[in-house]
């Protein structure tokens, strides 16, 4: 299995989290193991939309929430890396307490 586990939907509240504080976090290595996508499905409309990853950075987000790692945006990314066998990809975390 490419992902530690498939959900529909994030377990944590909503953050409120900008495009602009997104961007101020600096990107680290995660490995694909050990992210929880909270996206059962890759919509192309979600992938093109404007403010989805594709258009507004370079990094996919992940969410840090009861120390599990969630993918909440860049699942397109994530996929392009298992395709190409690499087992981790550079995201932005943001830790969310709980």
């Amino acid at each position: 299995m490419i992902f530690k586990a498939v959900r529909d939907g994030a377990p944590y509240p909503d953050h409120h989290t900008t495009l602009k504080a997104w961007s101020e976090i600096p990107p680290r290595p995660i490995r694909l193991a050990d992210l929880i996508t909270t996206k059962r499905e890759l919509a192309l409309d979600k992938l093109l939309a404007e403010d989805s990853t594709f258009y507004g950075d370079l990094f996919p987000h992940v969410v840090e929430y009861q120390g599990a790692l969630y993918l909440e945006d860049g699942l397109h990314r994530a996929l392009r890396a298992a395709l190409q066998q690499r087992n981790q990809i550079h995201a932005r975390v943001l830790v969310v307490a709980g």
